[in-house]
C-alpha cells in the first residue's frame, strides 16, 4: 500500500510540474498552441520518461533482457496496454477537458479505479468487498469536491462523454493487462515501464502528432532559449516514471483494484503541493479541504482488505 500512496505523491509532483510548463510562453502564445500544448507536452513527457527507463535499465545492464520481455506473450501485452493507457487514455482525457472542462476531466481521469476494479473482478476474478466499494465512490466524490472550483464548460457533449469513455475504461483496461503481465517471471516492473514509455511516445510521434499537424510547431520548440521548458519536462517525466515504477510495484503486489485507489490521491496530493511549492492557497477553501482529507483516508480504506488484519486461526491438530 505504501507503493501505491508514494506513486500517487510523484504523480503529483510530475502533474504540478507539468502544470507550470503548460503554462510557459510557448504553449500559450497562440490558438494553434494552447491546442497543441496537452499532445506536445505528453509527447515529449513520454518520451524524456523512455529515456530516464533507457539509462535505469542500461546502467543496470537489463537491456538484454527488456528485448527478451518485449518477444514474450506477456510483453507484447504490455506495449498493448501502453497504447490503450498512453494514447488512448491521455487522448480521452484531453477531449472531455476540452468539450466538458477541466472538472469533468479531472474527475473522468478519476472514474478510472472503479472501472479498473470492475474489470479485474471479470477477468482476474478479483474480489472486492461492499465496503471497500463504499470508500472508493466516497474518494471519487472527494476528487469532484476538489475540482469542483473548475471550469465547466459544455461545448460539445458527445465528444466529452466519448473523451470520459476512452479515458476511464482505457486507464482501468491497462492497470488489469498490466496486473496480468506482471505475474509473468520475464517481465518485471522495470521491463514493463520501458516498454509502456517507448510505444506511448512513439505512437505519439508517428501517429497522433501527423495527424494533428503538430511536429511543426514540435520542431519549433527546439531553440536555446526553451531550455528551461526542456529541464522542467524531464523533471516532469523523472517524478512520473518514479510513479510508474511504483504503481506497477503495487499493481504487482495489491492487485490493481487496490493500487489504482492509493493513485488517484494524486488529486489530492497536487492541492497540497501546490501550496507548499507555489504558495498558492486559491484552491484552499473549507470544502476543498475537506474533500482532500476525505481522498486521503477513503483511498487507503478502498484499498484495505480488513480480513487480512484479523489474527489466522490455528488449524487444531
Amino acid at each position: 500500500m505504501i507503493w501505491g500512496i508514494l506513486a500517487g505523491v510523484t504523480w503529483a509532483l510530475g502533474t504540478v510540474t507539468l502544470g507550470y510548463v503548460l503554462a510557459m510562453a510557448p504553449f500559450v502564445s497562440t490558438a494553434q498552441a494552447l491546442f497543441l500544448a496537452p499532445f506536445v507536452s505528453t509527447f515529449l513527457h513520454d518520451g524524456c520518461s523512455a529515456v530516464w527507463m533507457l539509462l535505469f535499465n542500461g546502467v543496470r545492464g537489463e537491456l538484454p533482457k527488456v528485448g527478451k520481455a518485449l518477444r514474450t506473450r506477456s510483453g507484447r501485452f504490455v506495449a498493448v496496454a501502453g497504447l490503450i493507457g498512453g494514447p488512448v487514455g491521455m487522448t480521452g482525457y484531453m477531449l472531455a477537458v476540452n468539450n466538458m472542462g477541466a472538472s469533468v476531466g479531472a474527475v473522468a481521469s478519476a472514474i478510472f479505479p472503479a472501472i479498473g476494479a470492475i474489470l479485474a473482478h471479470i477477468f482476474l476474478k478479483e474480489r472486492m468487498q461492499w465496503y471497500r466499494w463504499i470508500f472508493l465512490l466516497c474518494t471519487l466524490a472527494g476528487v469532484f469536491g476538489i475540482s469542483a472550483g473548475g471550469s465547466v464548460e459544455i461545448k460539445n457533449v458527445g465528444l466529452g462523454l466519448l473523451g470520459v469513455f476512452m479515458c476511464s475504461f482505457g486507464w482501468g483496461i491497462e492497470a488489469v493487462i498490466l496486473a496480468k503481465c506482471l505475474t509473468d517471471p520475464a517481465v518485471k516492473d522495470a521491463y514493463a515501464l520501458q516498454i509502456r514509455q517507448t510505444t506511448s511516445a512513439l505512437v505519439y510521434g508517428a501517429v497522433l502528432l501527423p495527424i494533428l499537424r503538430g511536429w511543426g510547431f514540435t520542431a519549433r520548440l527546439f531553440v536555446r532559449d526553451n531550455l528551461l521548458l526542456f529541464g522542467l519536462i524531464a523533471l516532469a517525466a523523472l517524478f512520473s516514471t518514479g510513479s510508474y515504477l511504483m504503481y506497477y510495484r503495487a499493481i504487482g503486489r495489491i492487485g490493481p483494484s487496490k493500487a489504482m485507489a492509493l493513485d488517484v490521491t494524486y488529486s489530492a496530493w497536487a492541492m497540497i503541493l501546490t501550496v507548499v511549492i507555489f504558495r498558492d492557497t486559491s484552491a484552499v477553501t473549507p470544502v476543498s479541504v475537506l474533500c482532500c482529507a476525505v481522498v486521503l483516508i477513503c483511498s487507503v480504506l478502498a484499498a484495505a482488505d480488513f480480513r487480512e488484519l484479523l489474527p489466522k486461526r490455528k488449524k487444531d491438530g
